[in-house]
């Protein structure tokens, strides 16, 4: 029965959004969405959920400095910048590599990096997580993604070119929305959402078991922990944070 009502309110769901999947049928939405309505509306979201995730991500980036290379130097990629709202956390002198597939946040980034005088941007690529081939192997003290694996094509994927890109004993830093406990009218909403909510935000999906495809890379230590960030009115309260070490 839960099956049934999932596909009705979905077909429901996607009555109300047909002027979009119109759009999408005529190839018109993933262009303007990826330009002008997912930075936007991802602006909105990062607004409230920057305050949620703020002591998450305190926390979290705590231990950074830890992972600096024999040098002394912390060299950061960091995978979906977006906006940039990590910056802030980044210690004094870091070197970042930002890297995106998206070109539509460049307004909020550039504010990002003027505000962060403490860091030393080196570059920006536009590559998706999957393909960063423009980073030599080895090369990098931390990788960060936050609300990124949600929506790259290939988990394994890209956590397979994390850990290439690492030098050994460097660290991957994650914060990232899951699916919900499967017996749970969470989870049960996650699905009645998840094809709509793909197509409006960009390829995101809502029922990814990100700490599964973590525990299956190759990390030699891995810490996560799952947390709740309460988002009104959105299905993507459940979360995972933490860090693997090559």
């Amino acid at each position: 029965a839960a099956g049934a009502s999932v596909l009705l309110l979905r077909a429901g769901l996607a009555l109300l959004a047909s002027p979009i999947y119109l759009l999408s049928f005529l190839g018109l939405w993933e262009p303007f969405c990826r330009k002008v309505f997912f930075p936007f509306i991802l602006h909105k979201i990062s607004v409230v959920h920057d305050k949620k995730s703020k002591k998450h991500k305190q926390e979290l980036f705590r231990n950074l400095p830890d992972f600096r290379g024999p040098s002394g130097e912390l060299r950061l990629l960091e995978i979906g910048t977006g906006g940039g709202a990590n910056f802030q956390f980044y210690p004094e002198g870091c070197r970042v590599t930002c890297s995106d597939i998206d070109t539509g946040f460049q307004e909020s980034l550039s504010k990002n990096m003027k505000k962060n005088g403490h860091l030393r941007f080196e570059r920006f690529l536009v590559a998706a997580g999957e393909e960063l081939g423009a980073v030599a192997s080895g090369s990098v003290d931390a990788v960060v993604a936050t609300l990124v694996l949600c929506s790259v094509k290939s988990v394994p994927g890209t956590l397979r070119e994390v850990l290439r890109v690492l030098r050994p004993g460097g660290a991957f830093y994650f914060l990232e929305h899951v699916a919900a406990e499967h017996s749970s009218w969470r989870y049960f909403w996650q699905q009645v959402c998840y094809p709509t909510w793909k197509l409006i935000f960009a390829g995101c999906c809502l029922t990814r078991e990100l700490w599964k495809d973590l525990e299956e890379a190759k990390f030699s230590e891995l810490k996560i922990q799952h947390i709740s960030l309460a988002m009104p009115g959105m299905p993507i309260e459940p979360h995972i944070v933490g860090y693997g070490v090559k």
